[in-house]
């Protein structure tokens, strides 16, 4: 450290500053800093610094992105805000099992990781939070409100599935589907009180019969939406609530020789990466995924950094993409 000090022409405090992320640096020092790192070859001993700062500078993620495509950009989008403030991500899937996410955080609580950011496992997850709260580590629940003990970032989701209710409603159908997440789930019970909502304010009475579980899975979704097809009175139009759901409703109705949306209409929420190359295209609600991430990431930052403000819980608008799937002209289409 002092051979790049005396290459950049600063002092070794201000190295380590820079390093470390500890406080401002100038642009033109920082760039001096890293120029004499590069040339240098210096790397700095991770665990030398961690005993004497008592900061890893590494953040736990804990979700379960490998089942989950939702995840993925999530992970991706908080990986780039905590890269970019000199953080280094630990991350594990909880595979939605609650015995299994409590184990893991407590591996990563003995690895030390600086703060954790957490969308908790269907239902129970009471002991994981509580080892958080003993602990003292500076947590962010994401996606998913579960205990307002924490900061929380996650979406809006009752207005928003009540509106794709009520686009339904609104071109003429009076049968529609929910094919709903796994139990347990905050975002599970919000969409489907979204669903109910706009039934009501379409004047149409909640059936039982046109709700299904597709677990927030590809093929539960598969079987759920062949169970709504195969029932006395079917829906003209299906909600997906989520995105893995959505590809397990749409191969569910292939299978069945079922149009999409000339025999039912088809929306979800959750965009798709490929949704506008569909045929047709998929409506959908987009999740601010990008700007989800990124906002945990800072707020679970400024946790570490010593904020002791009260817990922040914040909800995020998503935003309707109006494309083919629900059967209805798109605004602006020549078609």
């Amino acid at each position: 450290m002092a051979d790049v000090a005396a290459a950049a022409g600063v002092s070794i405090t201000t190295v380590s500053h820079v390093l470390n992320n500890t406080r401002p640096v100038s642009d033109e020092l920082r760039r001096r800093v890293l120029a004499a790192v590069e040339e240098s070859g210096y790397t700095t001993n991770g665990v030398a610094r961690a005993l004497a700062t008592r900061n890893t500078m590494l953040i736990g993620v804990v979700m379960s992105f490998l089942s989950n495509p939702f995840f993925a950009p999530l992970v991706s989008a908080i990986e780039k805000t905590a890269r970019r403030n000199g953080y280094t991500l630990l991350l594990t899937d909880n595979h939605e099992n609650a015995a299994d996410e409590t184990t893991q955080v407590g591996i990563m609580l003995d690895r030390r990781v600086d703060g954790v950011i957490l969308a908790p496992a269907a239902a129970h997850a009471e002991p994981v939070l509580d080892l958080l709260t003993r602990r003292g580590t500076p947590t962010v629940l994401v996606d998913r409100f579960a205990d307002h003990r924490f900061d929380e970032v996650c979406v809006e989701n009752v207005e928003a599935t009540a509106g794709l209710v009520t686009h339904l409603t609104g071109i003429g159908h009076t049968r529609v589907g929910l094919v709903s997440g796994r139990a347990g789930l905050s975002t599970t019970a919000e969409r489907l009180t979204g669903y109910r909502e706009g039934l009501e304010r379409a004047g149409l009475p909640f059936d039982r019969a046109l709700v299904r579980s597709g677990s927030s899975r590809v093929a539960p979704a598969t079987e759920a939406v062949k169970a709504l097809m195969a029932s006395a009175d079917p829906p003209t139009a299906i909600v997906s609530a989520n995105n893995a759901m959505t590809v397990g409703v749409l191969r569910g109705l292939r299978e069945l020789g079922v149009r999409v949306p000339a025999d039912v209409a088809v929306v979800s929420f959750d965009d798709i990466a490929w949704a506008d190359l569909m045929n047709p295209s998929l409506t959908a609600v987009a999740q601010p995924i990008a700007e989800m991430g990124n906002l945990a990431a800072k707020t679970l930052i400024k946790r570490i950094g010593g904020y002791a403000g009260p817990p922040e819980h914040r909800t995020l608008a998503p935003t309707f993409q109006h494309r083919q799937s629900c059967g209805c002209p798109v605004p602006g289409s020549t078609s």
